[in-house]
Order: structure tokens, then sequence, then C-alpha cells
């Protein structure tokens, strides 16, 4: 019991880290270099084992990389509407295929 508490103390500690990089990078520059900070960290703690500090760098990169990413120009909404339809193209061929393979299934075929 008393080892507890003791690491609760030790990944408070060495997830300091994470919590001081929160801060919103300035440019590209320091998206990439706080980018690859955390990679190395990431690596680092799986080496190590660290399985929790692993996973609160990666949600600290993911979220690195959320903050980093430039907004999408906008689209027109003609271009929203040819991207909605290729995309309904694509997932009526994806159904086709299925329903097609269904069959096969069902009438005995390999």
């Amino acid at each position: 019991m008393f080892l507890k508490p003791c690491f609760l103390a030790l990944a408070l500690t060495l997830a300091m880290p994470v919590f001081a990089q929160s801060a919103q990078p300035s440019d590209a520059g320091d998206c990439k270099a706080q980018e690859a900070a955390l990679e190395s960290d990431v690596d680092l703690a799986r080496a190590r084992g660290q399985m929790l500090r692993r996973r609160e760098l990666a949600d600290a990169l993911s979220a690195l990389q959320l903050r980093c990413k430039t907004p999408a120009p906008a689209t027109s909404r003609e271009a929203r509407i040819e991207k909605l339809e290729q995309e309904i193209r694509t997932l009526r061929s994806e159904l086709d295929r299925a329903e097609a393979q269904l069959r096969d299934l069902k009438n005995g075929s390999p």
C-alpha cells in the first residue's frame, strides 16, 4: 500500500514535462521541434516499460498535432458537393463488392 502514493508522486513528477509542453506553439518550427521531442520521449518511455507515461506522452503528442494542424482552406460549395458525391460513389462500390462476396458465400462458392 505504501508503494502506491510513491508511484503516484513519481508518475506526476514524470508527467510534468507533458503539462509544460501544452502551451500553444508559435510557429511551424516550434511545432516540429515539440513534436520531435515528444516522439523521442514516447520512444524512451516505451523502451523503459513506462506504459502510463508513454500513453500520456502519446496523448500530448496528439493534442500538439491537432493544435499545430493548419486549418484547411475554405472550400466552395461545389467542391464540397463533388467530394461528397465521390465519397458516395466509393461507398456504393464497396457495398456492391461486399454484397457480391456475401452472395458467393451464401451460394457455397469458395
